[in-house]
């Protein structure tokens, strides 16, 4: 199986760069846009947060064959066009691996990166205790197969969770995709009441972002 990494880039837009004349904003907007589409060996689906939350304006959500894909293609959009007016807010890396406690994924637990994608993407870094890991395997099926029975109850969600163990500060990766948000508000408050929820040590910053072809970025950019 090839390997697979997942890379959400939160990227936050100089305001300076909004003062700038007509022109010089859609040509800048332009090369950036192009350079990230185009990146070779990269997947990326863009997602706008414009003001709705500090520092964070476009939300890169990415897939790659490795982690030096994923770096020189940011290299590139960074270094060109309106990413010289851009700096990184946040960045969780992840490698997609098959769950210990999922034996057949179905197609509400697979990748993110298949199908049409829907409105909103929730992304967020998450970690569990120590307790969690010293825990026998049994008790840990346990527990999962009651988190994994409250998210099925919610089919309009689908989900991807991405390990990233040794490779970024935070234990995974998770991901969500929905078009109804109200639904994906009512499954995190019930999984709140999980037994799962006592071995969580840190679920923030949650980025939630709303899905846009590459093509309606620079009019929401006000290029």
């Amino acid at each position: 199986m090839m390997e697979q990494y997942v890379h959400a880039l939160a990227l936050g837009l100089d305001p300076a760069w909004r003062r700038l004349p007509d022109a010089q904003r859609r040509s800048t907007c332009a090369d950036f846009l192009a350079t990230i589409e185009g990146a070779e060996d990269v997947r990326t689906h863009a997602y706008t947060m414009v003001g709705l939350q500090p520092g964070v304006d476009l939300l890169l959500w990415r897939l790659a064959p490795s982690l030096d894909a994923l770096e020189l293609s940011a290299a590139a959009g960074l270094s060109c066009g309106m990413g010289t007016w851009m700096s990184v807010s946040e960045s969780f890396v992840g490698l997609i691996q098959p769950s210990q406690y999922v034996k057949k994924p179905t197609p509400q637990e697979q990748s993110l990166f298949s199908g049409d994608r829907s409105r909103y993407l929730v992304v967020y870094p998450f970690t569990k205790s120590a307790e969690w890991y010293l825990l026998d395997k049994e008790s840990r099926q346990r527990v999962m197969n009651e988190h994994m029975k409250v998210g099925h109850g919610y089919p309009q969600v689908r989900q991807l969770l991405a390990y990233s163990f040794g490779l970024d500060d935070q234990d995974f990766v998770v991901a969500y995709e929905t078009d109804d948000l109200p639904a994906f508000g009512e499954l995190v408050r019930a999984l709140r009441s999980t037994e799962s929820r006592r071995s969580t040590v840190r679920d923030t910053p949650i980025l939630a972002g709303i899905h846009r072809p590459f093509g309606e970025l620079a009019e929401l950019f006000g290029a």
